[in-house]
């Protein structure tokens, strides 16, 4: 007996200290706002002393300045051949040269009997222009004949996407599945190259980061670079969407800061985001049986902390149990990839006329956890000593 007693008093003991609040370290210094996003700094009950658009100044504070005074003005958006493309290709009424031919691997056009001509990266006219010469100098013609080439299937293109976007690395833009092909498209010339376009490489790496700089997207090609201001598509307006060709570099650069404005569903940023969240009250084996789903939930981009709360069914219930309930937000500079972690009283995020101050908005991949309210802490406590009371 004195031995079970001696383990129910130490059990009692271990209920007792989780009662304790824990201390989430953080990686960055988030107090004074020094994270990726000012809304991570410290909470502060002294509202007199946090102005309402401090978040918004020490974001701004860290911006680089931008001068794009020099930048040449967005080019045109021509259709470009690149590797892979399938063309419709007729010379007069000659069938040894008319026929549907595909841009081979390294960007040329290769007809019968005839030496490869160039296409990659060049227009349909330059195209037509190239085969029709090499027919004469080739001697099947005495003098140019009628040549048309026309697209009949844009291919898909590998591009890379480096910079301020959340997922850096290879895309592949263009193309349809076979599954998806329209018969009757395909038997008609012509094609749409909407698909392989900057805004679509851009989607496919997670969409550009809120510290991006979009007035000189940067996209090299053949050893040239062509800068594009992509500002107006966050606005919704038109700006130059330019066509993709297999091999294009894409850089995104950064301004060093966080910018509110970015943080939204367009063209060029994510459609939304997946939150990890956990709201138990016991840890669970999986989220399934919480109704939280199987592993994330999807948020639109541009969602802030608080909503991911109220998702999460957080918020609300009997005062005398669930007020003065806690989440943690568990997040990741996408920058320098340190570890941010921040905690904020549910209940003073509701009462707080300041709250966008304090509300970070949620980045792709971030994780959400709630704690309870210290009756509900009690509550289990007494649980533990109900369970424990028959052993002493």
């Amino acid at each position: 007996m004195p031995e079970k007693r001696f383990l129910a008093i130490a059990l009692i003991a271990a209920v007792s200290t989780g009662c304790a609040p824990g201390l989430h370290r953080n990686v960055e210094t988030v107090r004074n706002g020094d994270a990726y996003q000012a809304q991570y700094r410290q909470d502060s009950t002294n509202e007199i002393a946090m102005p309402t658009s401090l978040s918004a100044a020490v974001n701004a504070r860290k911006c680089e300045i931008v001068d794009i005074a020099t930048a040449p003005p967005p080019p045109e958006a021509p259709q470009l051949l690149s590797r892979g493309d399938l063309l419709a290709v007729a010379v007069d009424d000659d069938e040894t040269f008319t026929g549907r031919f595909e841009v081979s691997q390294d960007g040329r056009l290769q007809l019968p009997y005839l030496p490869a001509v160039q296409a990659q990266g060049l227009n349909l006219a330059a195209v037509e222009d190239s085969v029709a010469a090499l027919l004469v100098n080739q001697q099947f013609y005495r003098s140019q004949p009628h040549v048309s080439v026309r697209v009949a299937d844009f291919a898909s293109a590998k591009v890379y996407v480096s910079g301020a976007v959340f997922e850096p690395g290879t895309a592949e833009v263009g193309g349809v599945a076979g599954r998806d092909r329209d018969s009757e498209r395909q038997a008609a010339v012509g094609a749409s190259t909407e698909a392989r376009s900057l805004a679509r490489a851009l989607q496919f790496a997670g969409g550009v980061r809120p510290d991006a700089d979009l007035s000189q997207v940067v996209i090299r090609r053949g050893g040239r670079e062509i800068t594009i201001d992509a500002r107006p598509a966050i606005q919704g307006r038109r700006f130059a969407d330019v066509m993709l060709l297999a091999d294009d570099e894409i850089e995104v650069r950064s301004r060093g800061c966080f910018q509110a404005a970015l943080v939204q569903p367009s063209p060029v940023t994510a459609q939304g985001v997946k939150v990890y969240l956990s709201n138990l009250t016991q840890p669970a084996t999986g989220n399934a049986i919480s109704a939280i789903g199987k592993d994330v939930r999807e948020m639109r981009y541009g969602s802030r902390f608080v909503q991911a709360v109220f998702g999460m069914n957080c918020v609300g219930g009997a005062r005398a149990t669930n007020a003065n309930r806690s989440a943690v937000l568990f997040s990741r500079n996408p920058v320098t990839g340190k570890s941010i972690v921040v905690e904020r009283s549910i209940e003073n995020l509701l009462e707080r006329s300041d709250r966008d101050e304090l509300d970070p908005f949620l980045m792709p991949g971030d994780a959400i956890a709630c704690y309870d309210s210290a009756v509900t802490n009690a509550v289990e406590v007494a649980r533990a000593f109900s369970a424990i009371l028959p052993w002493i």
